[in-house]
């Protein structure tokens, strides 16, 4: 596996890391945009990436504004639009790498907030989009303070951050999974008020527009999720019927790829991209 940096700005000046993987063995067929979850980071991907190698993908991703090794405050984003400004950056990446190769987009929980925003509100020329356990209907919603705070004070004081208060213990059954996110120098568990506020509409927007997707989507989730619900993804998944693919897991928690059974997840991807070349 070939693995190289890279960096660039946003359009308001923020850097940002990073990072594509390719097989040693083989030439890429396509190219995927990875867009990862709240509080983590790209490098927690490698062995998606290395799994996706071993089928002919390469991965481009990128740590989000406030997250990993990219700047700006942890947890905060002025708006949507920013990080859709941003996705837009890393597909022209992908693009400058692989100019001649299919692309498809994949989004993990908040990331897989964004990927279905991505495909709702710019145009794109993905041949398919991926999306795990999208955070649509999150157990924040069961923290009426954090809601209340969110609602009242996101647009007063948007860059004030409160802790997100997740249990790592929720990502995985895999304990190795769980205590290397803990020792994680680059995890973080921020969230800014004005962030909270702007995913709350977000998440309603994505639901009540979810119809008008367009591009072909793998939708995935566990149905032992406890951070994000499995019932956002199915509610999305109905408003599209055939257009879209719905893949729920049994006893699987909220990072699918990190599961014990990671190797089928990853292969139910590739089969599912294979199918769309």
């Amino acid at each position: 596996m070939k693995t190289y940096e890279m960096k660039w700005k946003t359009q308001d000046g923020l850097d940002i890391f990073g990072q594509r993987w390719e097989s040693t063995e083989r030439s890429p067929k396509a190219v995927v945009c990875l867009i990862h979850g709240f509080g983590e980071h790209i490098k927690r991907y490698q062995h998606v990436a290395e799994a996706f190698g071993k089928d002919g993908y390469a991965l481009v991703g990128a740590d989000l504004r406030g997250h990993g090794q990219s700047s700006g405050k942890r947890g905060f984003t002025p708006s949507i639009e920013a990080f859709m400004q941003d996705i837009d950056l890393l597909v022209e990446q992908a693009r400058k790498q692989y100019p001649n190769l299919p692309l498809f987009v994949y989004g993990h929980s908040l990331g897989g907030v964004l990927a279905l925003n991505y495909g709702l509100r710019h145009k794109t020329t993905a041949k398919g989009f991926i999306v795990t356990a999208p955070s649509l209907y999150t157990s924040v919603e069961e923290q009426p303070i954090k809601v209340f705070m969110a609602k009242t004070l996101g647009a007063l004081m948007p860059a004030i951050t409160i802790s997100t208060a997740l249990d790592p213990a929720d990502l995985s059954r895999d304990e190795k999974v769980v205590n290397k996110y803990k020792s994680d120098p680059l995890v973080h568990d921020k969230i800014s008020l004005g962030m909270a506020k702007a995913f709350i509409e977000t998440n309603r927007w994505t639901l009540e527009n979810a119809s008008k997707f367009n591009t072909p989507l793998l939708l995935m989730h566990g149905k032992a999720d406890h951070l994000a619900y499995p019932k956002g993804s199915q509610e999305f998944a109905s408003a599209l019927k055939e257009k879209c693919t719905l893949m729920l897991w049994d006893n699987l928690y909220h990072e699918i790829h990190n599961e014990p059974e990671q190797n089928e997840v990853l292969k139910t991807m590739t089969i599912w991209m294979d199918a769309r070349l």
